[in-house]
């Protein structure tokens, strides 16, 4: 398992060691220890989602004391993943980083607490897969405007299908960090 650091401090990417031969693959996909000095979270609950080419899921977060760590991967497909740091002292608060991830290149992204996060699908029938560090709190759901010109995400599709909450998400120059 290979482990990057990214510009945004704690934010990494996951490259898991994939083992190919004529049957198929075979790829470790979370081990506890390889992360266990970087990363201090027990993830509680696991989510899946399908999603058609062109749909957008995003920027959501859980306030605290329901925030969670996220660490994602796609299964089938392939997504533009992308969180925008909310943490209030952080040298890189308002900025996002994004990276494609899919089921070729098996990439995952630990996302800590502190973020809003999000991802635009790139191909139909996409499988997306997240462990979180706590349990869905309906009331402590939030959202970030996606298309936020503060933000100025390039989310590298047109015309995305949005859900409603999605549309009507806080705009990033209005919010307040709980964080």
């Amino acid at each position: 398992m290979k482990i990057e650091k990214t510009f945004i401090k704690d934010l990494l990417i996951i490259i898991p060691n994939v083992f190919t031969d004529d049957r198929g693959y075979f790829s470790e996909s979370y081990n506890k220890r390889n992360l266990e000095n970087l990363v201090n979270d027990e993830f509680v609950q696991d989510n899946e989602s399908l999603s058609h080419k062109g749909v957008l899921r995003g920027l959501h977060f859980q306030a605290p004391p329901f925030a969670q760590s996220k660490l994602v991967r796609v299964i089938t497909g392939s997504v533009l993943d992308v969180v925008v740091d909310l943490r209030k002292g952080s040298q890189t608060y308002g900025q996002h980083f994004k990276q494609v991830l899919s089921s070729k290149n098996k990439t995952q992204l630990y996302v800590p607490k502190g973020f809003a996060h999000g991802f635009s699908v790139l191909e139909d029938n996409t499988i997306f897969s997240y462990k979180c560090s706590d349990y869905y709190n309906k009331a402590s759901e939030k959202a970030i405007l996606w298309n936020d010109s503060t933000l100025n995400i390039d989310w590298q599709i047109k015309m995305p299908i949005i859900s409603e909450k999605d549309k009507i998400a806080e705009n990033f120059a209005n919010f307040v960090s709980p964080f």
